[in-house]
């Protein structure tokens, strides 16, 4: 099964009328947010640290005998057999519900979720915690510790116990298992390095002021419900290989213009960060009326306006009518890209790719989603024959292992 390459991070006017959805046109309640105030950035998300220090999972003592092994429920998946074996894991409560067996014994059903997977946990009225856990709350994190199997149903559990998680053993649990958190953060310091690089001062003032408004929501955006980087952090492992992608294609194509490419990149899914959302403290994307009735791209283009206007208001912009080219063109050409990255209108794009970074940026996106799916598959590993791995959707062919490269 290959292996996926590392990459070495390289350091690369007059009053508008404010929209509808400007959030100062309202007034907004303490921890309750109207409607309305969705371009506004939380409490706390403006102004934070934008490179925090990696945290690994600290274990803690077993609550069975022994050394017991700290694994995610993706490689809980991967590695039973019907065979128990001793594990723990973090998780999430998505969902609680009590239900009945056909001989009338109550039982609970939890689905249990982290930043790679989920499954259900069946919970026996003879179970010792049933009615510690019939009152458990979904949202709540816990740790469960057991004897773990996998059958024909999924994933099944003996002997094991939950408990919640501390205060620490959470904060951990959020950043994801060691590798997701090391490689998000990578992932994020790749982000803020090519953007500090931007030469245009128009674009990269409009960078700043995005990942300072919005940096700790775009951190947990997914780039996708279900085919690719659909994971809490996923929106920023995406942009940042798209980064490294576009500028070697910069490279490759040098009368592109590599500062609007890379902000086409950082901005073409930042609608995103509304439409595949997920809580301060959760792993269950929020479902809510603006990702669902506008979808991405209209609210990615309103958040840059919205963020441009924001910075004519501002000292940065006080030279900007005298550079070149002119700074509304500017804004147009970064718009465009963020309205065709989807490349037809089949996929959701209101106008089709007309600029060479349009066209960039489109075939950019779709490689590394396309890319991501077939890692997908060659991790699932699911051979139909010697070679020919079971198709990842929405992948148009059975997916078939690469050749290696010549030693």
């Amino acid at each position: 099964m290959p292996q996926r390459r590392s990459h070495q991070f390289v350091a690369s006017g007059p009053q508008r009328a404010r929209s509808s959805l400007d959030p100062r046109r309202t007034s907004q309640k303490p921890k309750e947010r109207n409607l309305w105030n969705w371009l506004e950035p939380r409490r706390g998300e403006a102004g934070e640290t934008r490179k925090s220090e990696v945290k690994l999972v600290r274990p803690g003592p077993s609550l069975l005998s022994g050394t017991v092994e700290f694994i995610t429920i993706a490689q809980l998946r991967q590695t039973t057999n019907e065979t128990p074996s001793e594990a723990f894991f973090y998780a999430q409560i998505q969902d609680r519900s009590e239900k009945t067996t056909k001989s009338g014994s109550p039982y609970l059903e939890l689905t249990l979720a982290d930043a790679t997977s989920n499954f259900t946990l069946k919970v026996w009225s003879n179970h010792s915690q049933f009615t510690e856990l019939s009152e458990l709350p979904s949202g709540a994190s816990i740790r469960a510790e057991g004897n773990w199997s996998q059958n024909q149903y999924g994933i099944d559990g003996k002997n094991w116990r939950l408990r919640p998680l501390n205060e620490s053993e959470t904060e951990d649990f959020l950043r994801g298992d060691p590798a997701t958190a090391r490689k998000q953060q990578e992932a994020w310091d790749h982000i803020i390095t090519a953007c500090a690089a931007l030469k245009d001062p128009r674009l990269l003032a409009l960078a700043n002021k995005f990942l300072e408004d919005f940096g700790e929501r775009f951190r947990r955006a997914a780039a996708a419900r279900r085919n690719h980087h659909a994971r809490r952090g996923g929106l920023i492992e995406h942009v940042s290989q798209m980064m490294r992608t576009a500028s070697a294609i910069s490279s490759a194509y040098p009368d592109l213009n590599e500062d609007l490419l890379l902000s086409g990149v950082l901005f073409h899914d930042c609608g995103k960060l509304w439409e595949n959302n997920y809580p301060e403290a959760g792993f269950a994307q929020n479902i809510n009326l603006h990702g669902e009735m506008m979808g991405h791209i209209p609210l990615g283009i309103e958040l840059v306006n919205k963020l441009w206007r924001d910075l004519l208001e501002s000292p940065l912009s006080s030279s900007w009518g005298t550079l070149d080219p002119p700074s509304d063109l500017v804004r147009l050409h970064l718009l465009h890209l963020i309205a065709s990255h989807h490349g037809t209108r089949e996929f959701g794009s209101p106008t089709l790719p007309s600029t060479p970074e349009a066209f960039a940026l489109h075939y950019i996106d779709n490689l590394d989603a396309k890319y991501e799916m077939l890692a997908m598959a060659y991790e699932a590993n699911n051979e139909l024959a010697p070679g020919i791995l079971a198709r990842q959707f929405p992948l148009p062919a059975n997916p078939i292992t690469p050749l290696r490269s010549f030693d």
